[in-house]
Formats: structure tokens, C-alpha cells, sequence
């Protein structure tokens, strides 16, 4: 008898599913190419007491993932919304930033910036850097998880959100602050899944309520965008949008063309600068 349940948990290529009832079963895939995320919907086929064989996923509404020229790494299915931590310290790496927006934009998720630490001295820093994203739209939260994480509830009600940042970030004391059974409920997978014999990257689904989940990623170093053309990429500049087609040619990298209406924009203090060097990297330009 097939049952549906959600992953909770994925850990390569052994996965927790929850059942609609709350219980809890290990589960592998079929065969040996895994493509299960965190937050997806599957059928399942249960083999022990505790254990089951995923027999299909559940079409998705969304799926992000990061990718480079051999491989996709699958971040979560299902999110709606995409939370992106920094810190005032360690200072956060801004191409890293803008390649988890591009990849939420991809997706049509909402998007919110977390600035984390912001009792530190280096605040001032931090805000500076993130100026032009809030200048264009973002929405950008100042908090410090260590002494009060509750102005990051109501942005979390109704939502399946995904947590991603670099390491450092503080990203485990934003989650535990916020989700104080966490750590109980990760002691519960390590015990499900015997502890110590799964040790890859994995990502874990928490439940604040009926209507909102929080999904939380390892960090994050690298973010590689290999499955987003070029076209998707300007598009996902939520500044260019207004001056794309306007360059003299079609095919315009803007990085060295002529009548480039995205550099003259920036020329003009209408785009910023340190973003349109951000895209010209991004892109490969």
C-alpha cells in the first residue's frame, strides 16, 4: 500500500519522510540517481516498521537548486519563500548574496535579506553594502538572533521558506531562536537515521505551525548558476528591467558595447555600479 508523505529531512541519498499522522520513516530511493529534496511531496511504499522506499515525487511548484557545468545540487521543492542570511560580521560575500537572489528570482520566490549581528560595531558596513538592494526593492530585516529573533516571525507566517547563507552568519542561532525545539528535533532524525552513519550535507524541515515551515540548508560557499541563461539573468536585475532592449545591439553583454542602455543607466547613478560589476561577473562577462 503506497502512503504519501512529506521529506523532512534529506541526508545524500537517505531521507526522513513525515506522515500525515506524525510518524516518521527512513526512506532511499529506488534506484540509484536520487533527485528528492527537502519539502517534497512523495509516495512511498513502507518495507519495515520504520523504514520505506519512495516510489514517486509529487509535482512541485517550485525547485531551488544551485548547479555548475557537471552537476545540480537540489537545495528544496516547494519553498515560497527564499530567506537569505548575512552578518555584520564576518562580512558577507555580496556575489554570493546576489546569486541566491538570482536563483529565488528564477523561481518566483519572495525574497527576504536577513542582516544578522546587528549589535556589532561593524553594522554601519554591513547596512552600506546592502543600500542598493534595499534602494531597488528587497526587503531587508536588521536583527541579532543571539539577543531577540521574534521580528523575523511575522515574515515567516504562511510561508514554506528556505534558509540559506555562508557560513558564520549565524544562521543555527537564528534557527534555534526562532524554532527552539530544533535542536530536540535534530537529535530526533540523528537518532532515526543512527547517528554518525550519515554524514553529508543535509537539509532539515521545521514546523512553526499549519501554515508555515522553515527548511534550513548547510552553508553555503559557492552558489553556481550554469542552469540560468543570460536572458534570465538581466532579467532577475530587478533594475535593468527598464532599460532592457534598449541597447543599440540585441546581443548586449553590457560589459564593452556601444550605446549600452544598461551602462549609460549606470553612468547616470540610475543602476549601481558595484551591482552592474556583480552582474558582469555572475555572467561571465
Amino acid at each position: 500500500m503506497k502512503l504519501r508523505g512529506l521529506i523532512i529531512a534529506a541526508y545524500g541519498r537517505h531521507y526522513l519522510a513525515e506522515l500525515s499522522g506524525g510518524e516518521i520513516l527512513e526512506c532511499v530511493p529506488r534506484g540509484k540517481k536520487s533527485e528528492v529534496a527537502c519539502g517534497d511531496t512523495v509516495e512511498i511504499v513502507r518495507t519495515s516498521a520504520d523504514q520505506a522506499v519512495i516510489d514517486s515525487i509529487a509535482p512541485r511548484s517550485t525547485l531551488l537548486y544551485r548547479s555548475d557545468a557537471f552537476k545540480q545540487k537540489i537545495i528544496a521543492a516547494n519553498v515560497t519563500q527564499l530567506i537569505v542570511v548575512v552578518a555584520t560580521e564576518p562580512s558577507f560575500n555580496d556575489e554570493l548574496l546576489a546569486r541566491c537572489l538570482l536563483a529565488g528570482h528564477e523561481q518566483n520566490l519572495d525574497i527576504l535579506i536577513v542582516l544578522n549581528k546587528c549589535d556589532l560595531p561593524q553594522v554601519a558596513t554591513a547596512r552600506a553594502q546592502l543600500a542598493p538592494y534595499v534602494k531597488i526593492g528587497y526587503r531587508v530585516l536588521e536583527l541579532s538572533a543571539k539577543q531577540d529573533a521574534t521580528p523575523l516571525l511575522p515574515y515567516l507566517q504562511g510561508h514554506t521558506s528556505v534558509l540559506v547563507g555562508q557560513s558564520g552568519m549565524g544562521k543555527s542561532t537564528l534557527l534555534n531562536a526562532v524554532i527552539p525545539e530544533a535542536q530536540a528535533a535534530t537529535r530526533e532524525i540523528s537518532t532515526v537515521l543512527d547517528s554518525g552513519k550519515h554524514t553529508t550535507t543535509h537539509a532539515r524541515l521545521y514546523h512553526l505551525n499549519a501554515d508555515s515551515h522553515l527548511i534550513d540548508c548547510p552553508g553555503v560557499q559557492l552558489f553556481g548558476l550554469h542552469h540560468l541563461d543570460f536572458a534570465a539573468m538581466e532579467r532577475s536585475f530587478p533594475e535593468f528591467l527598464p532599460y532592457l532592449g534598449e541597447c543599440r545591439f540585441a546581443n548586449c553583454s553590457h560589459s564593452h558595447e556601444p550605446d549600452c542602455a544598461i551602462r549609460k543607466a549606470t553612468a547616470e547613478g540610475k543602476i549601481d555600479e558595484r551591482r552592474l560589476k556583480l552582474f558582469q561577473q555572475i555572467a561571465g562577462h
